[in-house]
């Protein structure tokens, strides 16, 4: 099922996705095996290491960049950001912000966020550096981590660049399971995968 979903200027804008409830993700193993698959994870990339061990339930892209959504019902937020962080410590972590955080790893933003659909499930939303430089609302972001550090990070005054292209409606602010009331909106040709569920031990995965 291919959704179009509109750009908003906003940045509270109302966000057409794919609700995600718990009756979207397979049956997962229990919350020890994939506590362990994930400490013995023969993979040091924190991409890899989430494919393998949740079910993908989402996709966004936008030109050549995407952010991949997986769940989860075993884990709450912060359990699951502790599990995450004690194995492959990233190099920012920010505060949990209105039910939110995001883990900063090369290459790679990790956000952690409970569905606006159903609170039994988190979303683990997975976007590419790129991703997140292009097309990432800087006032979704400065609400958890400095305007400095971003700048630094993505380079050449990203802060201003981006505030003025979200005015044109090209702005992005992660992805809700279903609630309008997150930050920002979704834009581009998100496609609602077959939940693919790459799950199941240190021998699977990317």
């Amino acid at each position: 099922m291919i959704l179009l979903l509109a750009a908003c200027s906003s940045d509270r804008g109302i966000q057409q996705e794919s609700t995600v409830t718990a009756d979207d993700v397979p049956n997962e193993p229990t919350k020890n095996d994939i506590r362990d698959a994930i400490s013995n994870s023969p993979s040091s990339q924190i991409d890899a290491v989430i494919a393998s061990n949740f079910p993908l339930v989402d996709t966004v892209t936008e030109d050549d960049t995407r952010a991949e959504i997986y769940a989860t019902t075993r884990f709450g937020l912060s359990e699951l950001s502790s599990v995450l962080s004690n194995s492959f410590q990233p190099d920012e972590k920010s505060d949990v912000i209105d039910n939110q955080q995001i883990l900063i790893y090369p290459d790679y933003f990790v956000t952690l966020r409970p569905s606006g659909a159903d609170d039994n499930v988190l979303l683990i939303e997975v976007a590419s550096e790129t991703f997140v430089e292009r097309n990432y609302s800087p006032n979704f972001l400065s609400t958890y981590f400095t305007i400095r550090m971003l700048d630094s990070l993505f380079g050449n005054n990203w802060t201003n660049r981006r505030s003025q292209s979200c005015l044109n409606g090209n702005c992005y602010g992660g992805y809700s399971g279903g609630s309008s009331s997150s930050k920002g909106s979704l834009f581009g040709t998100p496609s609602r995968g077959n939940s693919s569920y790459r799950g199941g031990g240190t021998s699977f995965g990317k």
